[in-house]
This record gives C-alpha cells, structure tokens and sequence, in this order.
C-alpha cells in the first residue's frame, strides 16, 4: 500500500521529535507540514545527513534519491519544511 503524505507527516514529526529532543534550541508550537528544519528547528547541514539516514531506516526502508529534494539547478535549497518532505516520499515509496 503507497504511503500518504499526511501519513508520512505524522511519521516525521515523531521522529524529529525524537531527533531534537536534546537540543538546545527549543521549538515554540507543534510542528506541522509548513515546520521549515533550519528556519523553525535550528537544524544544520549535518543533522540534514542524519535526518536523511533515520528516513531511510526508519520511514521508507529504502534508498532514495534525496539529491533530487535537497539541490535545484544545481544548488542546495535554502530550507525544506516538513510538508515538502513528506510530499517527496510520498510520490517515492
């Protein structure tokens, strides 16, 4: 059965909440599909790695392409929100 993406939302923020918890950074609210990861969580380029892997294992059980979501004509985004995530997987897994 595909995933959705509302599904696939609620899968990542459980496990970004799992994945800051530790954090100094304190985010104010609930997260939800429009949560940007630099702008609202703090998050650096490292923990997009991380962040990218625990997907991996953990949501899709499988590769995916996350260069496609990550650079756009040839350059990093500036930042991805959690909807955009899930709307990825989503038409991936």
């Amino acid at each position: 059965m595909p995933a959705n993406s509302a599904t696939i939302v609620a899968q990542l923020i459980v496990l970004l909440k799992d994945f800051t918890q530790d954090w100094d950074h304190e985010f104010e609210g609930e997260m939800n599909r429009e949560t940007k990861l630099l702008g609202n969580l703090g998050f650096e380029s490292i923990d997009i790695i991380q962040l990218v892997v625990a997907i991996e294992e953990d949501i899709s059980k499988q590769k995916v392409p996350f260069d496609q979501l990550l650079m756009k004509d040839g350059r990093y985004v500036d930042d991805l929100s959690i909807g955009q995530i899930a709307d990825f997987l989503a038409a991936r897994i």
